[in-house]
């Protein structure tokens, strides 16, 4: 669990910096350079990430169980990743409505991934792992659409057919991620 743990701090304090130290970080990118900022951050984030896949690995071996979810929980989940992956779709499509309405669709896509994990699994390491994800992107978006705020930040207007096509593509992403990838990816079926 130790392994997990360290992960998860060192992945989430690198991408927490905005929520406790903005003006720290933009002081830092004006001494360092935009790019050695992102080479240190990029580094720690792929350190803390390693940590996370190998130390949640790790604690899988040995589990602990806190309560063991009723089946249904694991089609409530399934059925929150669709949000998750059509979210995550919106992160990247320009000019998505999803994106132009919520602002930060993928910080929301981490928080949905999370919360279904958490309603599908009751060993101490998925509510750790899931648990901490939950909390972080809960404070992230928060404190992003405060930035927004505080800057005047405004979203251009999305277009029907750039949603479609993040539904669309957020739909076939779950599907091939539901029926193929999570078992080879993760070991685990999502139906089973």
């Amino acid at each position: 669990m130790s392994v997990l743990l360290l992960g998860l701090v060192l992945f989430l304090a690198a991408h927490s910096v905005r929520i406790v130290a903005d003006g720290w970080r933009s002081r830092t990118i004006a001494r360092l350079g935009e790019a050695p900022w992102k080479g240190i951050y990029s580094l720690v984030s792929l350190a803390g990430f390693a940590l996370v896949v190998w130390g949640y690995g790790l604690a899988r071996q040995q589990p602990v169980p806190l309560w063991d979810p009723p089946a249904w929980t694991r089609h409530l989940a399934a059925l929150l990743m669709v949000a998750s992956f059509v979210l995550l779709v919106a992160t990247y499509v320009p000019h998505s409505g999803l994106k132009a309405r919520l602002h930060h669709p993928m910080v929301l896509s981490v928080k949905v991934w999370a919360l279904a994990h958490l309603l599908a699994n009751g060993m101490l390491a998925d509510v750790v792992l899931f648990g901490a994800f939950l909390a972080w992107s809960v404070l992230d978006y928060r404190s992003a659409r405060r930035r927004d705020e505080a800057a005047g930040t405004s979203y251009a207007a999305g277009t029907s057919g750039a949603t479609a096509t993040t539904v669309v593509i957020g739909l076939v992403a779950w599907a091939l991620f539901a029926f193929w990838a999570h078992r080879w990816l993760i070991g685990v079926p999502v139906f089973s």
